[in-house]
């Protein structure tokens, strides 16, 4: 009900139809309608997906203009936005800290 109160009885939003489809597919695995330890562990961590991988993968199709599937350093500065709040390179989060070395 946070993100979607049906208070009126109409239809559904077709987000929510989605939602509750990928709910019963591939979520709730034990088919019991809700989701357990394991089941979120595997929804958050799954062990077949390479997060690092897919993240790396994204920096470089989104910034590899001439889609030679090489950064030049022209590329990386022309979207270093997209490299300082990576999860890749949690570059963006190092910027906030302290750092009493330099």
């Amino acid at each position: 009900a946070d993100m979607f109160a049906n208070e009126e009885g109409g239809p559904e939003p077709d987000w929510v139809i989605t939602e509750r489809e990928q709910f019963a597919d591939f979520r709730d695995l034990n088919k019991d309608g809700k989701m357990d330890k394991d089941e979120i562990q595997h929804w958050i961590l799954p062990q077949d997906y390479d997060h690092a991988l897919a993240e790396a993968r994204h920096l470089v199709y989104e910034s590899d203009v001439d889609k030679d599937q090489k950064l030049t350093k022209e590329e990386v500065l022309d979207n270093w936005n997209m490299f300082v709040g990576s999860q890749a390179t949690n570059y963006g989060e190092d910027l906030t800290r302290n750092h009493d070395e330099l």
